[in-house]
C-alpha cells in the first residue's frame, strides 16, 4: 500500500481504526457487511439506523460483529425521528456497548450527554462552523463537517474547500471531511484544509457490499459531477427544508426548474414502490435497497458530486487500499518536491 505514515492521525487512535476513512452512515444503504467490510479494511464503518426498528438494530450490531471485531459506529439523526422511536434506538445502540455513534442535521445536546454518558464516542455531522461550535459545546469528540457537493442529506451550504478550514480553526476537536472525498488527492487536500480524515458515502455506496439496489450503484457509476441536483423536493419522511443531493433523473426533470420550497405535507402520496408491504411513496427518502421492489428508477438516488469520479463497482478493501496508495504517493512526491526545491 506504499509508506502510509504520516496518514495515521490522531482521529484513528480516537476510533480505533488505521486509516483516517469513515464510510458515511447512509440510512439502508450501510448495513453489516458494508460497515463491517470497511472497519476489517482498517477504515472506521458505520451503520446507517436512521428511524430503523431496535430490533433491527441489534440485529445489525451483532452482524457486524459476526465479521469482524474491529470498532464500529451507528449513525442515527435525532432531529430526524420520532422522540420515543430515537430513544429507543438509542437504548438499543447503548445496550449494545457501540464502540461510536454518529449524530447529524441539528445538534441535540441530550443525545449527545445520554451517550457520552454511556462510554460511546461521539461524532456529530454539521453544515456550518456555528453548528460544529455547537456540537464541541455539546461534549462531542469529533465534527464531521459537510461541504454541499456531499451526496444524501445536505446541511452544508458552501463547499467543503470552504468550510472545512474555518471549522479546522473554531474547534479543538479533530475534524473530518465530508462532501466530495474519494481519494487519496482528496485524503492529502482535507489534511492540509486542517481535517485529520475524511468521510465517504458515495464512494462506498458503489460497492459490491453496500446494500442498494443495483439500479443506484448502476446510476452512481453513470453520473458525471454535474449530473447532480440539489433540492429539498424529496421530501417526505423528514422534516420541511431539508435539502439533498440526488443524481438527475425524469423525477427531477418533471420539477421543471421548481427545486425548493416543497413540504411534506402538500406532497402527494403516489406509491412507486414497496418493502416488505411499507409503500414507497414517490419525493420521500427512500433511495432503492436490495429489499425494496417497484419503479426503482423514480426513487431518490442519493450521491454527490464525486460519483463523477467513480466508474465502477469494486470491493471495499480496493477502495480504501487505492486511497491509501495514492495518497501516500502523493505525500512521497510532495517531500521529494520540497526537497528538490
Amino acid at each position: 500500500m506504499g509508506d502510509a505514515k504520516g496518514l495515521h492521525t490522531p482521529l484513528c487512535s480516537l476510533l480505533g481504526c488505521q486509516y483516517p476513512i469513515l464510510q458515511a452512515g447512509m440510512g439502508g444503504v450501510a448495513r453489516s457487511e458494508l460497515a463491517a467490510a470497511t472497519s476489517a479494511s482498517g477504515g472506521f464503518g458505520c451503520l446507517g439506523m436512521v428511524r430503523e426498528r431496535p430490533e433491527l438494530i441489534a440485529r445489525e450490531i451483532a452482524g457486524v460483529r459476526e465479521r469482524t471485531e474491529k470498532p464500529f459506529g451507528v449513525n442515527l439523526i435525532p432531529a430526524a425521528t420520532e422522540r420515543t422511536l430515537f430513544e429507543e434506538e438509542l437504548a438499543a445502540c447503548l445496550d449494545a456497548n457501540v464502540h461510536a455513534l454518529i449524530f447529524f442535521w441539528d445538534v441535540i445536546p441530550e443525545a449527545v450527554e445520554k451517550a457520552k454518558r454511556a462510554g460511546c464516542r461521539v461524532l456529530y455531522q454539521v453544515g456550518s462552523v456555528q453548528a460544529a461550535i455547537d456540537a464541541q459545546a455539546a461534549g462531542a469528540d469529533a465534527v464531521i463537517a459537510q461541504g454541499v457537493e456531499a451526496g444524501g442529506h445536505v446541511h452544508g451550504e458552501v463547499s467543503s474547500l470552504v468550510l472545512l478550514p474555518q471549522v479546522a480553526r473554531a474547534l479543538g476537536i479533530p475534524v473530518v471531511g465530508s462532501g466530495g472525498f474519494a481519494s487519496g488527492a482528496s485524503l492529502v487536500a482535507a489534511l492540509a484544509l486542517g481535517a485529520q480524515g475524511i468521510h465517504c458515502g458515495t464512494a462506498f455506496l458503489a460497492t459490491p457490499e453496500s446494500f442498494a439496489h443495483d439500479v443506484h450503484k448502476n446510476s452512481v457509476i453513470a453520473a458525471g459531477s454535474s449530473d447532480t441536483v440539489h433540492t429539498d423536493a424529496f421530501a417526505i419522511n423528514w422534516p420541511p427544508r431539508s435539502p439533498v443531493r440526488v443524481i438527475a433523473s425524469a423525477v427531477t426533470d418533471s420539477l421543471q426548474g421548481r427545486l425548493w420550497g416543497h413540504t411534506p405535507d402538500a406532497i402527494g402520496r403516489e406509491v412507486i414502490g414497496e418493502e416488505e408491504g411499507r409503500p414507497i411513496y414517490l419525493f420521500s427518502t427512500d433511495s432503492p435497497l436490495q429489499s425494496m421492489s417497484g419503479e426503482l428508477e423514480r426513487f431518490a438516488l442519493f450521491a454527490g458530486q464525486v460519483a463523477g469520479q467513480i466508474d465502477t463497482i469494486k470491493p471495499v478493501r480496493e477502495v480504501i487500499a487505492q486511497i491509501m496508495s495514492d495518497a501516500a504517493e502523493i505525500l512521497a512526491s510532495l517531500q521529494m518536491k520540497g526537497v528538490a526545491d
